[in-house]
């Protein structure tokens, strides 16, 4: 059974950082892509940031381009997501997210989600 959990989560005010850590479970991601999503409230689940497992090839929505970087740790089959220069409009639940097939943007794309795990950015 694959298992998707994400950590690091928590409050941190405006121009702060945090990381957030995807650990992956029953199957190895090597094969995949995997990625970060956010759903504020009232919102729709949102693309942030996938990455090809094999080639590291990265891809981010240009809402985050350049303050935050998805990487992975292929020792503890761990995706990582650094999040720098946070604003308030970052505030979310963010789910990480594995095995997609087709347009990486649209949630129905993957096939994997972990539970989410809630950041706060206080102004």
């Amino acid at each position: 059974q694959v298992q998707v959990v994400e950590s690091g989560g928590g409050l941190v005010q405006a121009g702060g950082s945090l990381r957030l850590s995807c650990a992956a479970s029953g199957r190895t991601p090597t094969d995949y892509h995997m990625g970060w999503f956010r759903q504020a409230p009232g919102k729709e689940r949102e693309f942030i940031a996938s990455i090809i497992w094999n080639s590291g090839s990265t891809n981010y929505a240009n809402s985050v381009k350049g303050r935050f970087t998805i990487s992975r740790d292929n020792a503890k089959n761990t995706v990582l997501l650094q999040m720098n220069s946070l604003k308030p409009e970052d505030t979310a639940v963010y789910y990480c997210t594995m095995d997609a097939s087709g347009l990486l943007a649209l949630t129905t794309s993957w096939r994997y989600w972990g539970q989410g795990t809630q950041v706060t950015v206080s102004s």
